[in-house]
């Protein structure tokens, strides 16, 4: 499967992503600029890196969710093209409407960087088949604005139709969010949004490979 991943101003995350994807893919993702009005058709994944586009001003990702490329996203989006955003992609997309819920500062008002550990809540999606269900694995944060938060009938219907994908464990929630939510699936399940950053642990360098199983599934990798 071939990648890209979308470029914007103030984002930070970008090179660590398209790294990741090299390195785990064997091949270079393609990169596509705010002002692309379209994304090439051979494309399979679309990534959505983190940082702090435009600054993070009026909202985190709310400007990114009104550039050109945002609509060939949506666009790719609504025809089944897997789209996943981390951390400031996650922001964009909720900004976007792609994914239910929005996410508020952090509950004790600072910004968090550290690793936290997650619980595989459902491993049987196009972005955690890799793993078991239930399976604990490790994944750094940083961020100012991860709370995630959501009506009680988005939650249910979130529970209910088993998108929660990822949930903070072990009392390492680290931003407050409802139901130690740490990443959702659109309803189609081809779109993840998520807060960690899985492309900071894929390798023995980083300390660890616990992210790489998002990359593997993402790409449909053939198991070893």
């Amino acid at each position: 499967m071939k990648a890209a991943v979308i470029l914007l101003p103030g984002l930070n995350r970008d090179r660590d992503m398209i790294a990741a994807l090299t390195k785990i893919s064997g091949r270079a993702p393609t990169t596509i600029w705010q002002t692309e009005t379209s994304i090439p058709s051979d494309i399979d994944l679309i990534v959505i890196p983190g940082g702090f586009s435009y600054g993070d001003y009026l909202r985190c990702g709310a400007i990114a969710a009104r550039m050109p490329v945002m609509r060939a996203v949506a666009e790719r989006a609504k025809a089944g093209t897997r789209i996943m955003g981390v951390c400031n992609g996650f922001q964009i997309l909720l900004e976007m409407g792609l994914l239910p819920g929005a996410l508020m500062r952090n509950a004790n008002l600072n910004f968090v960087c550290k690793e936290v550990e997650l619980e595989v809540a459902n491993a049987q999606t196009a972005f955690s088949n890799r793993y078991e269900q239930g399976q604990i694995i490790r994944c750094p944060v940083a961020h100012h604005d991860g709370n995630y938060c959501a009506d009680d009938e988005t939650l249910a219907r979130l529970k209910g139709e088993h998108r929660v994908v990822f949930r903070y464990a072990n009392g390492t929630n680290p931003n407050g969010s409802v139901n130690d939510i740490a990443g959702i699936l659109n309803a189609s399940g081809n779109i993840l949004g998520m807060m960690p950053h899985p492309e900071n642990l894929i390798e023995p360098a980083h300390g660890g490979d616990h992210g790489r199983g998002i990359f593997e599934s993402a790409l449909d990798l053939a198991l070893a």
